[in-house]
C-alpha cells in the first residue's frame, strides 16, 4: 500500500510539472490588442481556456493596457503579467455576470470578479504588472454586490505574487474555501469604505509574505461567515501566517479579525510586520448571534506606528446581525481564547489596549501581553477576562494608570511602568 501511495504521488507530481512546463501562450496571438481602448475580454478568455484545456501552462500578457470584463482562470494555469502590462476593468456592468458569492458573511447574488477561479487547483497570477478595478459606478454596487478585483473560491495551491492592484470602495482580493494559498510580494492599494485589501474567508493554510497593503478599510480581514448556517457549515479560517508585511488602513484597521466569524478563526501568526490603522492597528470583533470561536492568535516582533488603538477588542456589538443568528444566553457569544502579543514596539499610539467590550457571560480566556515598548497616551483597559498575563510593559508618555481592569484574573495586573 505504501509503495502504491508513493507511486501515485510521483505520478501526480509529474503531471503537475508537465502542465507547468507546457509551452506558454501569448494573448496577442489570440487577438488581444493591449491598446486600452478595445475590449480584450474575448481574446484573454480564449487564451486562458486554451491553456486550461491543454492541461495547464502559462498565459503571457505582454506590456500594454488591456481593457477587459470578467475573466475566469482554469486549473493548472498561470496568468503572467509583463512588467508594464495593465489589466483594466471594463466600465460596463454587463461584462460581470451574476453568480453566487459570499458577501459580508452570507451567500447571495453578486457580480463576478474581474478575475476569478472556482474549484481550480494550481492557479497562479504573477508578474510585475498591475490590475486596476472597474470604476466607482460598479464598485459601489451592493444589491447585488459589485465585482471585486480577484475572487478565488475552492482553490488549492493558489499563488498571487509580485503584481500591483488599485481599486476603490470594494474588496480587492477575496479568497473563500481555499487551501494552501500564498500571497507574496503584492502591492495593494484601495480607497474609501469597504475597500479591504485581502479578505481571507473560511480558508485553511494561508501565507501572506512581504506584501505592502494600504487600504481604505481593513488591510487584511480574517473571517468565516456569519450566523447559524456558517457555524453549522464549520469551515474556519485557520493556519494563517502573516509575515514581513507593511499593513496600513486609512479608515479602519490594519488587521481585522472577526465580524463574520461564526465558522471560527484559529491558529493565526503575525510576525515581523509594520502596521498602522486609522482607528485600530488590530481589531478583534464580534457580536451576539455569531457563536463560533477565535483562538490561538499570536503576534511577535511587530512595530505599530501612529494609531488611535494598538489592540481593540469588541465582542459585543460589531457587525451586521445575521439573518439566522446563533441563539442561547452563552452560545450566542463568540468563544475567544489564547491571544498572545509579544515583542511589540508602539510609536505614538493613543491607547495601548482597549479591551473592555467583552460579554460577562463569556469572558475572554487567555490574554498575554509581554515585552511591549514605545510611547502611548493611555495604557491598558481590560474587562471580563481570565488567564491574563502581563509582563515587561515598558511604555512611556501615558496619562493615568497603566492598567485598568474589571472582572479580570491573571498575573501582572498591578504592573507599573516609567512615564
Amino acid at each position: 500500500m505504501n509503495r502504491l501511495l508513493s507511486l501515485l504521488g510521483t505520478l501526480l507530481l509529474a503531471t503537475t510539472v508537465y502542465a507547468a512546463d507546457k509551452p506558454a501562450v501569448n494573448v496577442r496571438d489570440f487577438g488581444a490588442t493591449g491598446n486600452g481602448l478595445t475590449k480584450d475580454t474575448a481574446a484573454l478568455q480564449k487564451a486562458l481556456d486554451t491553456c486550461a484545456a491543454a492541461g495547464g501552462g502559462r498565459v503571457l500578457v505582454p506590456d500594454g493596457v488591456y481593457l477587459t470584463g470578467s475573466l475566469v482562470i482554469g486549473p493548472n494555469t498561470t496568468l503572467e503579467l509583463g512588467n508594464r502590462a495593465n489589466l483594466v476593468g471594463s466600465p460596463d456592468l454587463a461584462d460581470y455576470p451574476l453568480v453566487k458569492v459570499r458577501w459580508e458573511g452570507e451567500f447571495r447574488e453578486g457580480h463576478r470578479a474581474l478575475i476569478s477561479a472556482v474549484d481550480a487547483p494550481n492557479v497562479t497570477i504573477t508578474g510585475g504588472g498591475s490590475i486596476f478595478g472597474p470604476p466607482l459606478t460598479l464598485s459601489k454596487l451592493r444589491n447585488p454586490r459589485g465585482p471585486v478585483l480577484i475572487e478565488l473560491t475552492g482553490c488549492t495551491n493558489a499563488v498571487l505574487e509580485d503584481f500591483t492592484t488599485l481599486y476603490q470602495q470594494l474588496w480587492s482580493i477575496h479568497i473563500l474555501f481555499c487551501k494552501n494559498f500564498t500571497a507574496r510580494g503584492l502591492t495593494i492599494r484601495t480607497v474609501n469604505a469597504n475597500g479591504d485589501g485581502l479578505d481571507v474567508d473560511s480558508c485553511n493554510g494561508v501565507t501572506v509574505d512581504n506584501c505592502d497593503i494600504n487600504t481604505g478599510d481593513d488591510a487584511i480581514s480574517l473571517k468565516s461567515g456569519r450566523g447559524l448556517a456558517a457555524q453549522n457549515l464549520g469551515h474556519p479560517t485557520e493556519n494563517v501566517v502573516i509575515r514581513n508585511c507593511r499593513l496600513q488602513s486609512s479608515i479602519f484597521a490594519a488587521l481585522g479579525i472577526g465580524t463574520e466569524m461564526s465558522g471560527g478563526i484559529r491558529n493565526v501568526r503575525i510576525e515581523n510586520c509594520v502596521i498602522s490603522g486609522r482607528q485600530n492597528a488590530i481589531f478583534i470583533k464580534s457580536r451576539d448571534g455569531r457563536g463560533g470561536y477565535m483562538e490561538n492568535i499570536s503576534m511577535d516582533n511587530v512595530t505599530v506606528l501612529k494609531s488611535p488603538v494598538f489592540i481593540g477588542i469588541d465582542l459585543v456589538n460589531k457587525g451586521i446581525q445575521a439573518t439566522d443568528p446563533v441563539s442561547g444566553d452563552v452560545a450566542k457569544w463568540a468563544r475567544v481564547q489564547h491571544l498572545s502579543f509579544t515583542n511589540i514596539h508602539v510609536q505614538d499610539v493613543t491607547e495601548l489596549i482597549a479591551g473592555t467590550n467583552i460579554p460577562a457571560a463569556r469572558p475572554l480566556d487567555g490574554f498575554t501581553l509581554a515585552d511591549i515598548s514605545g510611547t502611548c497616551s493611555r495604557g491598558i483597559s481590560l474587562a471580563n477576562m481570565t488567564g491574563v498575563s502581563l509582563s515587561k510593559i515598558q511604555v512611556t508618555g501615558y496619562h493615568g494608570p497603566l492598567i485598568q481592569a474589571k472582572n479580570v484574573t491573571g498575573s501582572g495586573l498591578n504592573l507599573s511602568a516609567a512615564k
